[in-house]
């Protein structure tokens, strides 16, 4: 038998932050469905298709503006606590800078592939408009490195919540999709004024950099910054290729799926998240690796084949509730195709963070640009394909992806340590399989009810089914009592709790789940 990892009690900070985490993105979650119901209803199904291609282009080129620094800015204001100040004055700079430059070779992009003029407006205003959400995120950081994930969620929710209220009345009142653009820019007017007063609670307040900063945050930050890249280029690939071999509604279709699939990947980053300190502590040991991985590997797999059978099985819910039924059917076919390709872009992300982990991001990076050539390659013959044959461009996108995910697994596999990953994944995936087919099978020979009850039913039987068949264990049962014990302890952390000045110590324990900044 496989051996387990031992049972270590969770962290206070570790368990508060992860709560914060966690309602963070419910909540943005959740009001981002809204939005995009509100905007799909009221754009129709071309106002909606243009609306993607901003999102996704600006998302790219934000990206860009980032450049690692959610990752950097963090870890680096956790240690260096004196000079906070100077690393965040410096992330604002850099990122106005680099947003501002963003925006003008963006122009000149959109029109070198052809846009339109309203397009190319469009797509430049949504990149200026997203400036004030960006430079809020840089204190968002900050906050993350002094272990206040309470005001980091604050920040981010205020901001999306501001964009819905605004949003969604102009609509109302007649607006169309350039008032929707302007709009975004002040939820994140928002979330930045009320960051600003959040810092100095906290007594951080963005000095004027160094050039030493400036040039720390673009040197330091490159390694992590490809990685990302590499991430969010497909999407952006995606809808452009989309968008010149298939109708503008099918681009629409295509986007009101892949808003719904973003929220159901939505687990696996946070877990992803959540076990890479862990995984990065074990990482000088192949034994302490394999370890972490296995139960964390249960967790994914069981994860993502449960979103799977909850998409085969309630797609055409999802989709009449957020889009109504009519113009958007077509993306029931599209988030059926998807599901499959879901455990294993679940057990991706897994990985991904442990390469993270062993430092061998360039290698991911390499890996990633290539599946995104493969990918295009093959999207370029299966989207005209699937529009011939089934009306619908987007399966083919869909169904390239899949197979670029089975080579991107292949490649994640290749670069982790020898004998890090060993039968227990597959099995997980067998036992994920057959707990999941029972679920399917048990609900088609049940009586059609009301998805509001058939829903938390096939949640309820599925994780039931997994117990049965060893996916999930007792001592997995344990962990989630204590985690949720740890959490409404940390909820009760008061100023006291704060994390000493200049320290960064780490727990060197094997099984040590958390990193201690006490």
């Amino acid at each position: 038998m496989s051996q387990e990892p031992p049972i270590t009690p969770l962290n206070r900070k570790l368990a508060r932050n992860a709560f914060f985490l966690l309602t963070s993105q419910v909540a943005l979650s959740a009001l981002s469905l809204i939005l995009t119901a509100v905007l799909g209803r009221w754009l129709g199904v071309m106002e909606f298709g243009v609306y993607y291609l901003l999102a996704s282009l600006s998302a790219l080129v934000y990206v860009f503006v980032d450049w690692g620094q959610s990752a950097y800015l963090t870890r680096e204001s956790a240690c260096r606590r004196t000079d906070c100040g100077q690393l965040l004055g410096g992330a604002l700079v850099y990122r106005i800078a680099v947003a501002l430059m963003a925006a003008l070779v963006t122009a000149a992009l959109v029109k070198v592939v052809g846009y339109d003029g309203r397009t190319e407006f469009l797509i430049v205003l949504a990149v200026v408009c997203g400036l004030p959400l960006a430079l809020s995120q840089a204190y968002g950081y900050v906050f993350r490195g002094r272990d206040r994930m309470d005001l980091d969620a604050a920040v981010n929710i205020t901001g999306k919540a501001l964009t819905v209220a605004v949003t969604v009345p102009a609509l109302y009142l007649g607006g169309g999709l350039l008032t929707v653009v302007l709009l975004q820019a002040a939820g994140g007017v928002g979330a930045l004024v009320l960051a600003t007063f959040m810092s100095a609670s906290i007594r951080v307040r963005a000095q004027r950099p160094e050039r030493g900063i400036l040039r720390e945050l673009a040197s330091n930050g490159t390694p992590i910054a490809v990685v990302f890249v590499a991430m969010a280029v497909q999407p952006f690939i995606d809808a452009v290729v989309l968008a010149k071999l298939a109708p503008v509604e099918v681009v629409g279709w295509y986007g009101a799926a892949r808003t719904i699939m973003g929220v159901l990947i939505a687990p696996a980053p946070i877990v992803g998240t959540a076990v890479l300190p862990a995984l990065s502590r074990v990482s000088a040991s192949v034994k302490d690796l394999r370890l972490a991985l296995h139960g964390t590997s249960r967790l994914m797999v069981g994860l993502g084949v449960l979103a799977a059978i909850g998409t085969l099985q309630f797609a055409d819910a999802a989709v009449g509730l957020v889009y109504g039924r009519g113009d958007f059917d077509p993306a029931i076919a599209v988030l059926k195709t998807f599901a499959p390709v879901l455990p294993l872009l679940f057990v991706d992300i897994l990985f991904a963070n442990a390469i993270i982990a062993v430092r061998n991001t360039k290698k991911i990076a390499i890996v990633k640009a290539l599946s995104v050539a493969v990918a295009t390659g093959l999207s370029v013959v299966l989207i005209p394909l699937c529009q011939s044959r089934l009306n619908n461009g987007g399966i083919g996108l869909v169904l390239a992806f899949g197979l670029t995910e089975i080579m991107m697994l292949t490649g994640l596999l290749c670069l982790l340590p020898r004998g890090t990953v060993g039968p227990y994944v597959l099995l997980a995936f067998l036992r994920a399989i057959v707990a999941g087919g029972s679920t399917m099978v048990i609900f088609w020979v049940l009586p059609s009810v009301t998805p509001w009850l058939a829903i938390p039913a096939c949640v309820a039987v599925f994780l039931a089914l997994a117990y049965a068949t060893g996916l999930i264990l007792r001592t997995d049962l344990a962990r989630i009592v204590e985690s949720i014990e740890g959490t409404f302890r940390g909820l009760g952390l008061d100023s006291r709790d704060r994390t000493k000045a200049g320290t960064c110590r780490l727990d060197r324990s094997p099984v040590a789940t958390d990193v201690d900044l006490d």
